[in-house]
């Protein structure tokens, strides 16, 4: 018998979103909807089992965790980049690491839906509807405003297609972009101060990695205009928290809208949502119907595959 744990299922979906049931009867699958958070909680959980599904980033495995996970033969991870498994470690016990197929729209959708929610005060006017109050801000147009693109890839190049619809001036950079590249996707290529100091709306879309993480501090915030926005549904380290936090706290940007954060889940008492200025979501960039579909449908495959003796999307 193997034993297949999914973790972080917080909507209950995943059992009802893919052909769990043709991996046959000598596999059974335990969804687990609750964050397991801690090693030694995570250890005890997960000890009896020989595949586990991991949701991104959610849950981090470390060679300690690891190395506590004596039958785990098969970590899959939704997408095909995970920082937070140490696949060196894995491989050196044994452990094969599969990834999935990710699709890149509903991210890209949810930075416009962050960006408008900003632009208009979508809402505080919402909830004043519902308070019964009527036109309560001003809001901005997006038509003519300037948008910064952090990260001109597979994300950042759908954004910059939709703010050129929206007949907005794109401008981006990355440590990477040629303006040869940027020039195709209607975009400028410019320098990264030129871009925190000229852009309304500056939307980060690039991979956490050592080079990144950290890469907006205090000092590329400072250079923002006092009416401009900043949007990250990347991931939360490549902007410094505590900066930005002060930023907003002090008026010195008109808001923000972030999806992703140093610590998930929010803890229920952080200062960020305790600010009037920011617009919260709790990392739901990738979380749609269709891409859970692709995610565990690919997961299930990764494990059929690798219980044929053939595994496939190994990392």
């Amino acid at each position: 018998m193997t034993r297949v744990a999914i973790l972080d299922d917080y909507q209950r979906v995943a059992l009802s979103l893919a052909d769990w049931k043709s991996l046959g009867p000598e596999v059974t699958v335990q969804a687990f909807h609750e964050r397991l958070s801690g090693e030694d909680t995570l250890a005890k959980r997960l000890g009896d089992f020989e595949v586990i599904v991991a949701m991104r980033e959610r849950t981090h495995f470390p060679r300690s965790l690891l190395e506590r996970l004596p039958k785990l033969k098969l970590l899959v991870t939704t997408g095909m980049r995970n920082v937070a498994i140490d696949a060196k470690a894995a491989a050196e016990l044994g452990i094969v690491v599969s990834g999935t197929g990710m699709l890149t729209p509903p991210t890209a959708e949810l930075t416009w839906g962050l960006i408008l929610a900003l632009a208009r005060h979508i809402p505080q006017e919402a909830q004043q509807m519902r308070n019964g109050g009527w036109q309560t801000t001003v809001g901005v147009g997006l038509n003519g405003k300037i948008l910064g693109i952090v990260g001109l890839g597979k994300l950042g190049s759908e954004v910059a297609r939709v703010g050129r619809a929206f007949q907005m001036e794109v401008i981006a950079w990355s440590q990477n972009l040629t303006a040869g590249h940027a020039s195709s996707l209607g975009a400028t290529r410019v320098e990264k101060d030129e871009l925190f100091q000229r852009a309304d709306f500056v939307t980060i879309h690039l991979v956490l990695s050592k080079r990144t993480r950290g890469l907006v501090t205090a000092r590329e915030l400072a250079l923002m205009k006092p009416g401009a926005y900043l949007i990250n549904t990347s991931r939360g380290p490549i902007v410094e928290e505590r900066a930005l936090i002060d930023a907003l706290t002090n008026r010195k940007l008109a808001g923000a809208a972030l999806d992703v954060y140093d610590e998930e889940p929010l803890p229920a008492d952080h200062p960020l949502r305790k600010l009037d200025n920011v617009v919260l979501t709790p990392h739901l960039g990738y979380v749609t119907v269709e891409n859970y579909r692709q995610c565990y449908g690919d997961a299930v495959e990764d494990i059929r595959a690798f219980l044929a003796g053939h595994p496939i999307r190994t990392i």
